[in-house]
């Protein structure tokens, strides 16, 4: 994982706006959520901006507090986040059951953490499909000095509408990013659309789980945190994302969420109440740090007007995150594994 400086996070800051608009992406994007009466169908009938605005806004953030994967992950007692991230992204290689020479697509790469390391891991081929500029300008990066730019690759585009032909690869994923989607369904037809028959699909989801409850207004509080803080139009059920799997043609091998039982809670990073040496920029203290360095940094004008704003959204969210997680009504990780069929008769 690259640990970004201060310096980074300052030059980072926008992504590919003009510093000068910083602000008023802030606010255009702030608009869209609950918190300044934005509406949900606003939300999804405009998400190729939010999002291209949400990560236009943090993705220096996220690099300069998690390194290269911006997901989380079940840990064992005893596990680093850092060795955590890297398991998870191993198992979902696994279950894939990818084989070198496999060429695969990354729904909603990021900056390709993820693609780098299931590339190493496992000697495939992996594309990284991602609708933000600027990510794929600093994970092309990424690429070369890693030296897997000859066999990964990144593709601009909407996970909505793939620019790719029927049947082009051996196996799709997708890790906390397919819940940008405004609409599962639309999206998980796409991913069955690409995938060659008899081939596999798996993804990590972010979802309220059956414990939410919609009439309780602060589990509504709580989701509507995480969406302002993490650019999401809805969080759906996963009830729903099984139902929308299941509508767009897959057979759903198997799912489950595996924050359920991990003996170290998902959320632990995020939590004030936590203190660790080894991820200490996500710590309370570390955010504190990072919080007063942002100030001074757009003060001093090396980080755009509009910076300490999006660190406040962001806080907002780890609060939410930390609360779901607490309340076991929100999960960044309902697992499933399915398949697309060899034929239709199948």
């Amino acid at each position: 994982m690259s640990k970004a400086g201060a310096l980074d996070l300052a030059s980072g800051l926008g992504g590919k706006l003009d510093k000068n608009e910083v602000l008023s992406a802030v606010e255009k994007y702030e608009k869209y959520h609950v918190c300044y009466g934005g509406e949900e169908e606003e939300r999804k009938a405009n998400y190729t901006d939010m999002v291209n605005k949400y990560y236009d806004l943090v993705t220096s953030f996220y690099e300069f507090g998690w390194g290269e994967s911006f997901h989380f992950a079940p840990r064992w007692n005893g596990e680093s986040l850092r060795e955590s991230i890297k398991r998870h992204e191993h198992f979902l290689a696994l279950q894939l059951d990818l084989k070198p020479g496999h060429k695969v697509l990354d729904v909603g790469c990021g900056i390709g953490g993820p693609l780098r390391e299931i590339a190493r891991f496992s000697y495939t081929s992996v594309t990284g499909l991602n609708n933000n500029e600027y990510q794929i300008s600093r994970g092309k990066e990424l690429n070369r000095v890693a030296k897997v730019d000859k066999t990964c690759d990144f593709v601009k585009a909407d996970f909505m509408k793939m620019p790719f032909p029927d049947n082009s690869f051996d196996a799709v994923y997708a890790i906390e990013a397919t819940c940008h989607a405004p609409d599962a369904y639309g999206c998980y037809k796409e991913i069955y659309r690409v995938l060659k028959p008899g081939q596999h699909f798996a993804a990590y989801e972010w979802c309220m789980t059956d414990a939410f409850d919609s009439n309780n207004q602060e589990h509504q509080k709580i989701k509507a945190e995480i969406e302002i803080g993490d650019g999401l139009p809805d969080i759906r059920l996963t009830g729903k994302c099984l139902e929308a799997l299941k509508q767009a043609g897959f057979e759903v091998v198997w799912e489950r969420d595996l924050a359920v039982n991990s003996p170290v809670p998902w959320y632990l990073p995020l939590d004030k109440s936590h203190f660790s040496l080894s991820s200490f920029r996500l710590t309370a203290i570390g955010r504190f740090i990072t919080k007063n360095m942002v100030k001074v940094l757009e003060f001093v004008r090396l980080a755009p007007k509009g910076s300490q704003r999006v660190q406040d959204f962001l806080e907002k969210a780890a609060e939410g995150l930390v609360e779901g997680g607490k309340k076991e009504i929100f999960t960044p990780m309902y697992f499933f594994l399915a398949r697309k069929p060899l034929s239709a008769s199948e």
